[in-house]
């Protein structure tokens, strides 16, 4: 693959991390996640716990009141700010696979950016994080649900759109047809993306 760069959103339990990183491993693509953290934390010297906290949160109202005393830019859009620069950095050394962090937007500038969506039933999903990420919540659906709405927020603060929506991507895919059948189309898009130089 020459030049497309896949931006995997998802939903909170729908594996469409181990989607991405299956596909970057199909593609033979570098695969940018927690990466991204390791390199924001580096330019502003702000812990990698504070940054994955400031995904998952807009500006909240002290961090307002930060800004107002210090004419500032609050702290968790300096976070965007510095991942929007690592991203299209990340972008424009080729052909990638990129998971979340608004990238879909983010890229939206990228003629060549394939933006994916996984979803999945949340039955599902309450299953893959209670058995795979280790989530001992008693209500296991509703946290995440929750986890859901925290990436929304995330989304629709900074992008100005609605997180999820289909007309924001290129290609919505159900996993619960399976992980590997998910990277098989995802890789049949970029691939035909890339063939047609689109």
């Amino acid at each position: 693959m020459k030049q497309v760069v896949i931006s995997i959103s998802r939903q909170y339990g729908s594996g469409g991390r181990i989607i991405a990183r299956r596909l970057s491993e199909a593609l033979e693509v570098p695969y940018y996640d927690k990466e991204i953290i390791q390199a924001v934390a580096e330019r502003t010297g702000l812990t990698e716990n504070y940054i994955r906290q400031a995904e998952t949160r807009p500006t909240g109202s002290f961090m307002f009141d930060l800004y107002n005393m210090t004419q500032m830019l609050p702290l968790p859009d300096q976070v965007f700010i510095a991942q929007s620069k690592i991203i299209k950095e990340a972008a424009q050394k080729g052909p990638c696979v990129i998971v979340g962090r608004c990238s879909d937007y983010i890229l939206d500038e990228f003629p060549n950016c394939l933006r994916v969506f996984v979803m999945a039933p949340l039955e599902e999903r309450a299953r893959r994080a209670r058995e795979e990420y280790g989530v001992e919540s008693v209500h296991i659906e509703n946290y995440v649900t929750r986890q859901d709405r925290y990436r929304a927020s995330y989304y629709n603060h900074f992008v100005g759109k609605k997180w999820g929506d289909m007309n924001n991507y290129d290609l919505c895919i159900n996993s619960r047809i399976g992980i590997e059948e998910s990277v098989k189309a995802i890789q049949a898009a970029a691939l035909a993306m890339d063939e047609n130089g689109k």
